[in-house]
């Protein structure tokens, strides 16, 4: 479930409903631009946040402040909750500590008043459950819309493992629901970089660390703000199948999936003599990996005989890893005729947590166009009517070049 995670990484404008042999493929729609935002704030009260070393303040008057002045700017239509962690349970007993979390303004209209009156019987306290914390912010939003945002505020890793934050992270992303994790590091040291950078790559969210009342302000504002903004495509969840001749057939459009590591995947399009299938895959690395890693897609027939291979495509980010390919109908168009185009995504991956983790985020974009007529440039086969326009052009630079130079000799011989 990348959906908006590799959302910049691959095609979006890719979406159309057609049918092929008589399936009906799987396709994305637009999400509605009515749709409320909705997001649930979940804030750190845990006893670190005591610590005053934020402009002079505590952490906590910080954090407050900064609540206060992004419920103030909420548009009205936003749906808000707000849930926190380590608020009520000061004693020394892990075990009820761990367990400490609440939701204290449920998710729904933006009530400002009872959100400011909720931050403000807030005092730093106890543990930090972020694991269990993000487990009941995801029960907390069900139901609540098809797009919907976690801003996870915290000042320190969990101190609760397990469940592990990074574990729950990928296992809602697994889950298919469209649900962004976005996390800030208020003061963090480098363990909890780490950590926060984990749960937000694993759901397509962001990370950002706020060194002061203003960073945080602004930081909080601008993940509200984004998650008003929705996703241009909600890709399509399909399951690719472990051979060509029982994969889904997909029509042009966007697509996300889930692959073990080490796995390949198999998907089916129906290529037109006189179409060109542009194809490319995004996997989000949403955990640590070993070394010499990469991802490959390919486009073959149905009996498994390779057509093209796709080539490495950089994306900008060091998060995500992209491929992509081009096939024409025109290359074979009796295959075009007769069969499908079966589409192959495979992985160079290995880590340490394979073993019964949920699979990477696969986001795959098709598309069908009409097939190029001719190379960007002229090929071997195709460039001989230029090679004989360069030959004659030399020749009959020659030449001028040989009258003039001859001209200006014997000019110069009789002065």
């Amino acid at each position: 479930m990348i959906h908006r995670k590799l959302s910049i990484v691959t095609a979006t404008g890719l979406i159309a409903a057609s049918a092929f042999l008589g399936a009906t493929p799987a396709h994305a729609e637009p999400t509605s631009e009515t749709e409320p935002p909705v997001v649930e704030l979940v804030l750190d009260v845990s006893g670190s946040m005591k610590a005053a070393d934020i402009d002079g303040q505590t952490r906590m008057t910080v954090a407050k402040r900064a609540f206060n002045e992004v419920v103030d700017a909420l548009p009205e239509t936003t749906q808000l909750g707000i849930r926190v962690l380590g608020a009520t349970y000061g004693g020394d007993n892990k075990r009820l500590g761990c367990k400490d979390t609440q939701q204290i303004v449920a998710v729904g209209p933006v009530n400002r008043v009872a959100a400011k009156n909720a931050i403000a019987s807030l005092k730093p306290t106890g543990f930090t459950p972020i694991g269990l914390a993000l487990r009941e912010t995801a029960k907390d939003l069900e139901g609540t819309g098809s797009a919907r945002r976690i801003v996870l505020i915290t000042d320190g890793e969990d101190t609760c493992t397990p469940p592990d934050p990074c574990d729950v992270a990928r296992e809602l992303a697994a889950q298919g629901t469209d649900l962004v994790v976005d996390t800030l590091g208020l003061a963090p040291d480098e363990k909890t970089r780490k950590q926060l950078v984990c749960i937000s790559q694993a759901t397509g969210g962001t990370y950002a660390a706020a060194q002061s009342e203003e960073e945080l302000t602004d930081r909080i504002k601008q993940l509200v703000d984004r998650a008003a903004v929705p996703p241009p495509v909600t890709p399509a969840t399909v399951q690719g199948a472990k051979d060509c001749a029982t994969a889904p057939l997909l029509a042009a459009g966007v697509y996300t999936d889930r692959e073990l590591i080490g796995e390949h995947r198999f998907y089916r399009v129906a290529v037109d003599a006189g179409r060109e299938l542009r194809a490319s895959v995004s996997i989000s690395l949403d955990r640590p990996l070993n070394r010499d890693y990469g991802v490959l897609v390919k486009a073959a027939t149905v009996d498994g005989r390779e057509l093209v291979r796709g080539l490495d495509a950089a994306s900008g980010r060091s998060d995500v890893v992209s491929a992509g390919l081009r096939w024409s109908g025109d290359e074979e168009p009796a295959l075009a005729a007769t069969s499908d185009i079966c589409l192959v995504v495979s992985n160079s991956f290995a880590s340490a947590t394979a073993a019964g983790a949920p699979g990477m985020p696969v986001e795959l974009s098709i598309d069908l166009v009409e097939a190029s007529q001719a190379p960007d440039a002229p090929g071997l086969g195709r460039g001989f009517l230029l090679l004989f326009v360069l030959a004659i052009a030399g020749l009959v630079a020659g030449v001028l070049a040989g009258w003039l130079t001859r001209w200006w000799v014997a000019t110069w011989r009789e002065n």
